[in-house]
């Protein structure tokens, strides 16, 4: 069971996720619709992990993640996007994500990353 925190500007999205991540009983430590709310939540709550979508309002999942792994180096967190661009994948990466899932993504893809990353 993990503690983890859901940044996705669709609240749709969040919602799927964490009805997911519930269904496997992990705990959703918090919710942010953009960037910007995604690195003062991780501050607070310092989740075991984070699915971080990649293109939001007010700052971006990469702009969020090069903050929050500057902060918090062992920082674990999983980029979603609808986007699977060659380019996005490889800059999420070398910023520091441990996995990325194109949207919409499997279930069971979805937790299988999870629990990797958690490992």
């Amino acid at each position: 069971m993990a503690r983890i925190l859901i940044v996705d500007d669709k609240k749709f999205m969040r919602n799927t996720l964490k009805n997911i991540l519930t269904s496997d009983n992990h705990v959703v430590a918090g919710e942010a619709k953009d960037g910007k709310a995604a690195v003062r939540l991780y501050r607070e709550l310092r989740p075991d992990l984070v699915t971080m979508d990649i293109i939001m309002p007010e700052m971006s999942g990469l702009e969020a993640i090069k903050i929050i792994r500057a902060e918090f180096p062992d920082a674990k967190i999983i980029m979603c996007s609808a986007m699977g661009q060659q380019k996005m994948i490889i800059e999420a990466i070398e910023a520091g994500a441990k996995d990325f899932l194109v949207k919409p993504f499997d279930d069971c893809r979805l937790l299988e990353a999870i629990n990797r990353v958690l490992k």
